[in-house]
């Protein structure tokens, strides 16, 4: 019964087009977020946390030189490529987020925030949105949050923001995920997460468009996950500027991007594999072995790769240091 119940409910109140009479199934995200923007970089980011599946599908919405969106509680996914081009067609978060809320007939089950590219913020939470309930809206940032265990949450999150003003921004809206889930966090538990951040300006190239994109679909810890992937990501921004830089054959940048990927993930062999490779074409051939043997050793597969490397043209050195290096 209580599944048909909620069934029933989810078709009465999802409504996928603003003031449509259109309905959606099955698509609520009870839930904690913040939408917030770096004064210092004009970069914009959205977190977000919940007992339900792939949390991010629908919730975390951002473009850069634009704004983002936090739309949540009984979600009207509406909100955020609606609320993205009205921001970007010149209107305020506040002015959008008011336009949108007037004409949604389902607006007392929504929660949604919204912050533009000069630092506007604004937020609604629906008189019907289950308790605890509550927004904070301060300086670039709104946190918000529906079905929380206690009403300790959403004031832990806007502390914990203020509080960390040295971090990036990334690592900050972690933070305030991390603090709302040990202040209580849903009371259902958890499940997913997502955070994105977006630029301060805008790009040609879509798929440029999202600075940090990451999503835990389905996890038992979900922030615990997050956290790991973020410093992944950022390994892994190392490793492609080292690869830039073996493109430019600038091999002194590629060694130190990375050597700092490497410290991020010690034990990674694609990282450990191609700073050998950056140190056999700095002519560094004596520290490059070592780091093939031990690559070699764990995964042969890494040694029938570098047997085609030459003729792409990226590992330059004599036929000797070549066998050599498939000596090991």
């Amino acid at each position: 019964m209580r599944v048909q119940f909620f069934k029933i409910l989810v078709l009465v109140l999802f409504i996928p087009s603003i003031g449509s009479s259109q309905v959606y199934q099955d698509q609520f995200a009870h839930t904690f977020s913040i939408v917030a923007r770096d004064k210092n970089t004009g970069e914009m980011a959205v977190g977000v946390q919940s007992h339900w599946f792939s949390v991010g599908t629908l919730v975390a919405w951002g473009k850069s030189g634009v704004g983002v969106v936090a739309t949540q509680s009984f979600i009207n996914p509406a909100y955020g490529p609606n609320g993205l081009e009205l921001m970007e067609n010149g209107k305020s978060a506040t002015e959008v987020l008011e336009y949108l809320v007037k004409k949604d007939e389902g607006k007392n089950v929504r929660q949604v925030a919204m912050l533009d590219s000069k630092g506007n913020v604004s937020a609604f939470t629906g008189d019907n949105c289950i308790v605890y309930a509550n927004q904070i809206i301060g300086d670039n940032f709104s946190v918000q949050a529906n079905m929380m265990l206690n009403d300790k949450v959403v004031p832990v999150m806007a502390k914990t923001y203020q509080e960390n003003s040295s971090l990036p921004l990334a690592e900050r809206v972690l933070k305030v995920l991390q603090a709302a889930q040990k202040a209580g966090g849903d009371i259902r538990g958890k499940q997913s997460a997502a955070l994105i951040v977006v630029g301060d300006k805008k790009v040609k190239e879509s798929w440029n468009d999202k600075l940090v994109d990451l999503r835990i679909d389905d996890h038992q810890e979900p922030l615990v996950e997050l956290e790991r992937l973020l410093n992944v990501h950022h390994a892994y921004e190392y490793m492609n500027k080292g690869d830039l830089a073996v493109e430019h054959n600038d091999m002194k940048t590629a060694l130190k991007e990375y050597g700092s990927a490497q410290k991020l993930f010690p034990d990674n062999l694609e990282m450990k594999y191609w700073t050998a490779i950056a140190l056999a074409n700095n002519k560094d051939i004596e520290k490059a072995l070592p780091i093939f043997k031990e690559v070699f050793k764990k995964d042969k597969n890494w040694k029938e790769l570098t047997t085609r490397l030459p003729k792409s043209g990226l590992l330059i050195v004599s036929e000797s240091d070549f066998q050599r290096i498939l000596s090991q």
